[in-house]
């Protein structure tokens, strides 16, 4: 299948990574490489880019997009483990890292790894195959009140608690192994007066998949090993989809950017507190209504942006 994918809030992003024609940039989560050819196009031949992605497809998708550039190193791995990333290829510090969080269309599209819950095919879920849980593993073996936890707070679905105890049922009778066996589960477990508005299955789907990548966990302490991966003046850009990953990402900032504890009447600081820079923006950047318009997917974006500054 050709990797299609529209990236969301492409010049936004592009604009607020500031780059430098012979900069080094990572983007963290390649994906359909939409926003990493913009960067590249940006790049004189001394310029790098960094392209992780823990989809083995995806990274050879990109690097046959990106083939005519020659200043592109491809890694399969996590953005998670950047610091090690970089450290591995003996690179200090770089001018800026780009993160597009959560599934791309390419994944969701292609329904024989389970994202979809549209079509029949295997509950797998994982967007890197080679290793982790699978959506069937959690499906089958987590328990009622885990289940439910999860579909509740990764998944914002009301009927979570309903959700749970019909899976339990439905399993104790025989392993549920497809995503058409849990979308069925599913649609009997919510009233048919509630399933207006989108896909019945939409937001459990969810849920289940960001326990399966372990999307969330992570994520503060991966925006404040990416920012101490920036050089001076170096920019941290990050596209979340859900409010869970908006919260860790601002929260994250919050603490990097840090905050002066002096008494308002002092002239100047002298607490000495730590910062790693400043927010560019308090308010998130989202989506202009043509791009919702053509991109779906762009409803629920939002752009944070953090630019490396250590404070004397």
């Amino acid at each position: 299948m050709e990797f299609k994918h529209e990236s969301v809030l492409l010049k936004e992003c592009i604009q607020a990574l500031k780059i430098k024609e012979d900069g080094i940039y990572v983007d963290g989560t390649l994906g359909g490489a939409g926003h990493s050819e913009e960067i590249l196009k940006n790049l004189s031949n001394k310029g790098k880019l960094i392209g992780i992605d823990r989809d083995e497809q995806a990274l050879k998708a990109a690097s046959e997009k990106l083939k005519k550039y020659n200043n592109v190193i491809y890694i399969h791995n996590n953005h998670d483990n950047i610091k090690n990333i970089l450290q591995e290829l003996n690179i200090d510090k770089v001018d800026g890292i780009l993160l597009d969080l959560g599934v791309s269309s390419y994944q969701l599209d292609e329904r024989a790894r389970g994202f979809s819950y549209m079509g029949d095919s295997p509950l797998d879920m994982r967007m890197d195959t080679s290793t982790g849980i699978t959506a069937k593993e959690i499906i089958n073996t987590y328990t009622e009140e885990n289940l439910a936890s999860i579909i509740w707070e990764y998944g914002e679905e009301k009927f979570a608690k309903q959700i749970a105890k019909n899976i339990i049922i439905a399993r104790n009778k025989k392993t549920i192994d497809t995503t058409q066996e849990l979308v069925k589960i599913i649609e009997n477990s919510i009233p048919k007066n509630k399933q207006k508005n989108g896909h019945p299955a939409k937001k459990t789907f969810q849920a289940i998949r960001i326990e399966v990548n372990n999307e969330i966990k992570p994520l503060y302490q991966t925006i404040i090993n990416s920012v101490q991966c920036l050089k001076q003046g170096g920019r941290l850009v990050v596209i979340t989809f859900h409010s869970l990953e908006d919260r860790a990402v601002k929260n994250a900032m919050i603490d990097l950017q840090g905050k002066c504890t002096c008494p308002s009447d002092l002239p100047y600081c002298i607490c000495n507190y730590k910062s790693f820079g400043k927010i560019i923006n308090n308010k998130p950047i989202i989506a202009k209504q043509e791009e919702i318009k053509r991109n779906s997917r762009a409803k629920s974006a939002k752009a944070r942006i953090f630019e490396r500054i250590d404070k004397n």
